[in-house]
């Protein structure tokens, strides 16, 4: 067996592992800036009163 392929093999899996999850951490941080976006736009609603009430009649 040849100890500097081995070497190179787990050095390239290690570099391929640390740049997915890096790759998710910077999906996250942007998918919670738009739920945070989303958040902001809902509590600025042009009227503010909409959905309050509910009116029924039988």
């Amino acid at each position: 067996m040849d100890i500097a392929a081995l070497s190179v093999s787990l050095n390239q899996s290690a570099l391929s592992q640390a740049v997915g999850i890096k790759v998710l951490s910077m999906a996250n941080k942007q998918a919670e800036q738009q739920g945070q976006g989303i958040v902001q736009l809902i509590n600025t609603s042009l009227n503010p009163n909409v959905g309050q009430n509910l009116d029924i009649r039988v």
